[in-house]
């Protein structure tokens, strides 16, 4: 009775087979993440030289086929750390795609007040004012107003961006970015 309960313990300390697969395309999926950032993005993440000199050899990799080998290859280099190693690269990327994604929110934001404020003019604008009142009404009324009469005349938007700009500025202002 006792050679099976050893029998289970060591069954039950193994890793299964799917597990272990698993384990496995998560990690690759961490390599296709590594080699798919900016070299500024790329920075920010805690990898040993080898590993970083990897990812920059199969980034620079144009041939599909060619490219996929390293990665598998990147892949394999990063199943040799353990959890520990890999959890701060893991938490990194999770950061750097939440922050994307509060970032485009915030462009998308910004390009509704942009035309809302082109489109419906003072209306807009008072609204506008009533969540951000330190804004200069004067300024925004005339940058929209001479956005709405460049996309009248079909011109370069040169006051839609302008508007943009300023607009970006205060909602970064508002979130604490400096």
């Amino acid at each position: 009775m006792r050679d099976h309960d050893s029998e289970n313990d060591a069954e039950s300390d193994e890793v299964s087979r799917s597990q272990k697969r698993r384990e496995a395309l998560d990690v690759l999926k961490l390599a296709h993440a590594l080699v798919d950032l900016s070299d500024a993005q790329l920075a920010r993440v805690p990898l040993s030289d080898e590993l970083r000199d990897e990812t920059v050899r199969a980034r620079a990799i144009t041939r599909q086929i060619a490219r996929k080998r390293q990665t598998q290859f990147l892949a394999k280099q990063l199943r040799k750390l353990d959890d520990a190693e890999l959890e701060p690269i893991r938490a990194t990327l999770e950061h750097d795609r939440d922050h994307s994604r509060r970032e485009s929110a915030n462009l998308h934001r910004v390009e509704q007040w942009r035309e809302r404020l082109i489109a419906e003019g003072d209306d807009a604008l008072n609204e506008f004012l009533q969540q951000f009142p330190q804004s200069n009404r004067q300024h925004l009324r005339q940058l929209a107003r001479q956005a709405r009469a460049e996309r009248d005349a079909a011109k370069p938007p040169h006051a839609q961006r302008e508007l943009f700009r300023v607009l970006r500025e205060m909602f970064d202002a508002a979130a604490g970015v400096a």
